[in-house]
């Protein structure tokens, strides 16, 4: 990792297990900075030696003041989906005003790139930055991120265990899932080495698909509980969860990302894991026995 690395999202989670992945690797006197909304939420970095910058996605001119020492960019993207077109448009042209040599960003694995996608409207963000990353003329690496495993128990539902039945129109398609913790000791090492992954695409993918009906399954397994898994329509679906009152967008999503499962949008399986951070990805059973084992 050569010159100034700036980390974004390290008030979140994938940003923050990156940061910390790159902690453990090096010496105190890398030159590892982070980018911050809030310099209040910073303390605990500034503590450990870390640069913080503050800016914000939405905020162009902050944008590029806090780039202007950076080498090379981690780019999460962001998660306000209404406004996230523009604001990843800004780190980008940012990025690209400010001199940054590298950016890495965190896309997303699909099937279907058109309108007709269940996913469309979170989509439409990560292909425009993609192709707005390629056209900069600043070196790239994309990693195209499956489904996080760690979103599994929010969209089986809080109360599933003590029902008795797990409750998502996912049908029986099958999909590719890897831990938040895996994607980020992939982007820790892509850092490392960045001059091997200049202007690449990954996968970063499992190396099996499981359905929602199996993964329900397992946890019946590891809890001894008995579970049932049902898929109901989505016209069903929708007025249940309205009459729970789930709010709209809440509900959109989760709809969503539902029929995405069911047509198999994250059916991408691979190795790229492996053979970046010399191990298998975490298996979706020793996931779900860390999460639902007591």
């Amino acid at each position: 990792m050569k010159g100034n690395t700036l980390i974004t999202g390290v008030t979140g989670n994938l940003g923050r297990l990156v940061l910390n992945n790159l902690l453990e690797e090096y010496s105190s006197d890398q030159q590892l900075s982070i980018l911050v909304r809030d310099i209040n939420k910073a303390t605990d970095f500034k503590n450990i030696g870390i640069t913080v910058y503050v800016g914000d996605y939405n905020n162009y001119d902050s944008l590029v003041s806090a780039f202007k020492n950076i080498d090379n960019l981690y780019f999460v993207s962001g998660n306000d989906i209404v406004n996230r077109t523009k604001q990843h448009e800004n780190v980008i042209g940012a990025a690209k005003e400010a001199g940054v040599k590298h950016v890495v960003y965190t896309s997303f694995i699909r099937e279907n790139e058109t309108e007709t996608s269940p996913i469309a409207r979170i989509a439409h963000s990560h292909l425009k930055t993609e192709n707005w990353l390629k056209n900069s003329g600043i070196d790239y690496t994309i990693l195209k991120h499956t489904i996080y495993a760690d979103f599994i128990p929010m969209f089986l539902g809080e109360n599933f265990l003590e029902t008795g039945i797990a409750y998502l129109p996912a049908g029986e398609g099958k999909n590719s899932f890897v831990t938040r913790n895996d994607m980020a000791e992939v982007g820790a090492k892509i850092l490392t080495s960045l001059e091997a992954h200049k202007n690449k695409e990954y996968n970063i993918v499992n190396e099996n698909t499981i359905s929602f009906r199996d993964i329900v399954s397992q946890i019946s397994e590891i809890t001894g509980k008995p579970i049932q898994y049902i898929s109901p329509t989505q016209l069903e679906y929708i007025e249940t969860l309205t009459k729970s009152g789930v709010p709209k967008d809440y509900i959109g999503m989760f709809t969503g990302f539902a029929e995405a499962f069911k047509q198999e949008e994250f059916i991408k399986t691979g190795t790229t894991i492996q053979s970046l951070i010399g191990r298998k990805p975490t298996s979706i059973n020793e996931f779900l026995t860390q999460v639902y084992q007591k």
